[in-house]
């Protein structure tokens, strides 16, 4: 695994910001979703978009020089010849606030797209432009409501089926797969995880300090803080509003909506609890996860050694990429090399 940053974007700060505001897909055009509402058990909804845009086969020509896969370790791809309903759907399971059209879910669609793939994104609740019902939202370990998602998919699919998870997503898939143990390969062949804060703690503290506590935390809080305000007007009394208007950083957020609203008891609680880093070697299906070592929300110190994990999880950490950056070719660059790696790592446990 020997990622490397182009030179005239140094810097983890660089590799997060830039990337998901300017750099470009190079491959085809933005996906074309058809959406579906699924009706959740209690009586709310999750919306799931599919991507419909049509299949073609790899694009060897366009493939940027420095791209893909094979500066990651895997071979190049080719498309899935299954019939329509049998060919393999990647599941993506999107970070705090994100959604199908986030940078990342549009460059993994393009991977899907490419290697013949049926994709799709479920939104977290609240995420998929409307307000829900309930009066839960959706968390870092919110294994229950991933494996929930994960066995519709496997009752209206009948191929093999691939999951990934990014920064939030990827925590709460990985909890889903230390959860299910063995039963985990019943419903996905591998997942993956990208740049998730599998330590929570230490991933909070990082957020919530210097610069990225006036960058990040106030971007995040900026669109967290108005939901939640619209979900206590659905719901009066379900928390403090005026300490919410007053939370400064996640930390607060957290111990004020998030954990009290989805059963802990604090945020050190739900941190704690929703790790996914002290569970890692109870994981019984192939699993990978990707953690930049510049990442600003998830520092190198808490990152686990493969000695920490089992031999079911591949651990990549490449000392570039920011947080779900992996920026690569010339100015403005483009986002396909992380999906190429990661969905090519994937692949290989197809079969």
């Amino acid at each position: 695994m020997n990622y490397v940053a182009p030179r005239w974007l140094p810097g983890g700060n660089l590799q997060t910001i830039w990337p998901a505001l300017y750099s470009h897909r190079v491959f085809g055009p933005h996906p074309q979703y058809r959406r579906e509402r699924w009706a959740t058990p209690d009586a709310d909804f999750v919306d799931v978009d599919w991507l419909t845009s049509p299949h073609a086969p790899p694009l060897h020509g366009s493939l940027p020089p420095e791209g893909a896969g094979l500066a990651w370790g895997g071979p190049a791809l080719q498309p899935s010849t299954s019939r329509e309903e049998e060919r393999p759907l990647l599941v993506l399971f999107h970070g705090l606030e994100g959604s199908s059209r986030s940078h990342y879910a549009e460059a993994f669609a393009d991977f899907a797209r490419t290697h013949g793939m049926a994709y799709a994104v479920p939104h977290f609740r609240g995420c998929g432009g409307e307000l829900n019902h309930a009066p839960r939202a959706y968390h870092s370990g919110d294994f229950a409501e991933v494996g929930w998602m994960l066995e519709q998919f496997r009752a209206k699919h009948r191929g093999p089926i691939l999951a990934v998870g990014v920064s939030l997503g990827g925590n709460a898939l990985l909890r889903w797969a230390e959860e299910m143990g063995d039963s985990a390969a019943r419903v996905v062949r591998g997942v993956a995880a990208v740049c998730s804060p599998i330590d929570l703690a230490a991933g909070g503290y990082a957020i919530g300090r210097g610069f990225n506590r006036l960058v990040y935390t106030r971007m995040f809080l900026n669109t967290m803080v108005p939901k939640a305000l619209r979900k206590l007007q659905q719901h009066p009394g379900l928390f403090d509003g005026a300490a919410l208007k007053a939370a400064r950083d996640l930390y607060e957020f957290d111990n004020i909506f998030t954990a009290p609203l989805h059963g802990f008891h604090s945020t050190e609680d739900y941190w704690a609890r929703a790790s996914a880093k002290p569970h890692l070697a109870a994981i019984r299906v192939p699993a990978l996860v990707v953690n930049a070592r510049n990442d600003p929300f998830v520092p190198a110190w808490c990152l686990p050694s493969q000695g920490e994990v089992g031999t079911h999880v591949t651990l990549w950490q490449p000392a570039h990429g920011g947080h779900v950056g992996f920026p690569q070719g010339p100015v403005p660059g483009h986002v396909r090399t992380m999906p190429d790696a990661v969905g090519g790592w994937l692949n290989r446990h197809l079969t």
